[in-house]
């Protein structure tokens, strides 16, 4: 399994990267491999401002429906379009597959995100 480095990551399975007062947020590659093959992803929250680990959307896999929780609070500026065509993406590229863009809030709660090593540990794979 890939962890990318250049990336921080949660303990609900989500990544984020940052790039100045915003973000881009998905699901690692660890939470695709366990939910399966992915056949939709709902994002009903365009352009609300949450709060960290509220929900943003949920991604339907075959078997099964999960949330996706913001690793951070901001507000959502766009939803990946091309996952509406192809949701699949997800499961092929995991860290390309972005679900969300998001403009930052908080700065402060970036301390409670996990390293690609802290996360390879929690998830078994260190």
């Amino acid at each position: 399994m890939n962890f990318p480095e250049s990336l921080w990551y949660t303990k609900d399975h989500e990544w984020i990267r940052f790039e100045g007062d915003e973000a881009f947020i998905g699901i690692t590659d660890f939470a695709q491999h366990e939910l399966g093959d992915i056949v939709y992803v709902d994002i009903p929250s365009l352009q609300k401002k949450l709060s960290r680990e509220e929900v943003f959307g949920t991604v339907e896999a075959v078997k099964t429906v999960s949330d996706l929780f913001m690793p951070v609070s901001g507000e959502i500026a766009e939803i990946n379009p091309a996952l509406e065509r192809q949701p699949e993406m997800v499961n092929t590229r995991p860290y390309e597959a972005w679900m969300i863009r998001i403009r930052l809030s908080d700065s402060e709660e970036n301390k409670e995100l996990l390293t690609s090593q802290q996360y390879r540990e929690l998830v078994g794979k260190g």
